[in-house]
């Protein structure tokens, strides 16, 4: 059962060092959004705008 416990709080750890990991990666390389402009993620360019 200790071993088990072991186990698990390194689980846990590793979990939160890859979180802190994803932060850091999208802190650098994500873009600044501002409050009210449209999310364009999968939207080609030329695409003809239905609204």
């Amino acid at each position: 059962m200790k071993r088990l416990a072991i186990w698990a709080f390194y689980a846990v750890g590793l979990l939160a060092i890859a979180y802190l990991a994803l932060y850091v990666y999208v802190a650098f390389t994500g873009r600044d959004f501002t409050p009210g402009d449209p999310i364009h993620i999968f939207r080609k360019p030329d695409a003809p705008s239905y609204s």
